[in-house]
């Protein structure tokens, strides 16, 4: 009983100074305690064994602890764990660089290393707007973003996510204003980014999420929206963001959502499945002709961005081993079974009359209901029926490593469809 209780001692010690992640700490359930995991399996340390359906935020492409990224890791920290980039190099950081440079959309051709999500959607938002300053002179200030987008959670980033989220909402008074319109998927909404463009000089850039916007619900467009994007772009001469952080590296059936589209943005930003999960990293990737207004013998002229960890060696070192992966494991085949299988067991669900809609694209499968719920009850059912879940508001989603089982993969949607019964009942 003793050993029991000290394997959770870290748990109740660790509360009272952990501060997580979108929790309220007063009124939130304990999380669950997790012991360690292997391939698609969370374990907890009570015993409990759940099948992750959202592969850890979305990273874990490859399974937990696969033994390429693994080896990559240990060996890159045997050479040297990190080096600073100012001033200085190493093989891992330009080597991922160039791979990038080969497996990226189009003319995409140099990258930006940072530390998170957020930070690269910073860094795409500098670039954007340093831009104009170093080919016109004139300043753009101003970004287009999307109803139902999210880009992350610093100030920057929070201005082009859909105001009425919920998570910024608070901070609408702090941010700058930008210019939220429906995604141009019909004739109104694409006349509406038209006539926008067309009347102001101030836009830097449109910032979109390619084909899935994934925290605001996993709320879905056509190719065709890309490539209006692109055409009405060029027309006004106005820069193209795909924020491909959650979309990249094979979650929606290609390797890139701008792929499916045939699209190259101007510039791109990726992170999340880049090192399969294992450590953070993030990148900012631009066209040669976006990068070469920087590359001049004015200083003034440079991008001053300098994140501590850019280009960090060991993220960097995994980042080229579950690239090797995605391209030797037939990830778009995986994931192409995986969209078969959401179909045919999701799918139903959408003649239900509690059910809003059903979205299925690559290895992302989301269930809307008409109604709301309690969450963190959910979330605790979920759990006790051996799966692990978040739902997102009133949408029940899986983002599953592609390594995940038919099997386990039947688990999941079957946790969802006993959900969705639960909740009539």
């Amino acid at each position: 009983m003793s050993s029991e209780k000290s394997k959770i001692d870290w748990l109740e010690t660790g509360l009272d100074h952990i501060w997580l992640p979108y929790t309220q700490m007063q009124t939130n359930p304990k999380p669950a305690a997790v012991s360690h995991t292997e391939n698609a399996t969370i374990y907890l340390e009570d015993g409990t064994q759940l099948i992750d359906g959202i592969g850890s935020w979305w990273t874990n492409v490859h399974g937990y602890n696969h033994p390429k990224l693994k080896d990559a890791l240990v060996n890159q920290l045997n050479t040297m764990p990190h080096i600073m980039l100012g001033g200085l190099g190493h093989k891992a950081a330009y080597e991922l660089a160039t791979r990038l440079a080969k497996i990226t959309p189009g003319d995409l051709s140099r990258t930006f290393f940072v530390e998170s999500g957020s930070v690269a959607v910073e860094v795409a938002m500098k670039v954007a707007v340093q831009y104009w300053m170093n080919t016109t002179g004139k300043t753009r200030t101003k970004f287009v973003a999307f109803n139902g987008g999210y880009h992350g959670d610093t100030f920057a980033a929070m201005s082009v996510c859909d105001p009425e989220e919920g998570m910024h909402s608070l901070f609408g008074p702090a941010l700058n204003k930008q210019i939220i319109l429906d995604v141009p998927t019909d004739e109104e909404s694409r006349n509406a980014l038209d006539d926008v463009l067309g009347s102001r000089n101030d836009i830097a850039a449109v910032m979109i999420e390619p084909l899935i916007q994934g925290a605001g619900g996993m709320q879905m467009h056509p190719p065709e929206a890309l490539q209006y994007l692109r055409e009405v772009c060029d027309k006004h001469n106005t820069l193209l963001i795909f924020d491909e952080i959650f979309t990249g590296f094979g979650r929606t059936g290609h390797m890139f959502a701008a792929n499916a589209a045939d699209v190259t943005p101007d510039i791109m930003t990726m992170g999340k499945a880049l090192t399969g999960g294992v450590t953070p990293l993030a990148a900012t990737t631009v066209t040669t002709q976006v990068y070469s207004a920087f590359h001049d013998d004015d200083p003034n002229k440079a991008l001053m961005h300098g994140p501590t960890f850019s280009g960090h060696a060991l993220a960097c070192a995994v980042a080229m081993a579950s690239i090797d992966l995605l391209e030797e494991e037939n990830t778009l085949e995986r994931v192409k079974k995986i969209e078969a299988q959401f179909e045919k067991e999701l799918r139903p669900l959408e003649a239900r009359k509690d059910i809003k809609e059903v979205r299925i694209r690559g290895a992302v499968a989301a269930v809307e209901l008409v109604e709301s719920f309690d969450l963190a009850a959910i979330r605790q059912r979920f759990i006790d029926n051996g799966v692990f879940i978040r739902p997102l508001g009133n949408v029940f989603y899986l983002s599953p490593s592609f390594s995940t089982t038919s099997d386990e993969i039947k688990t999941l949607t079957n946790a969802i469809i006993e959900m969705v019964e639960h909740l009539a009942n």
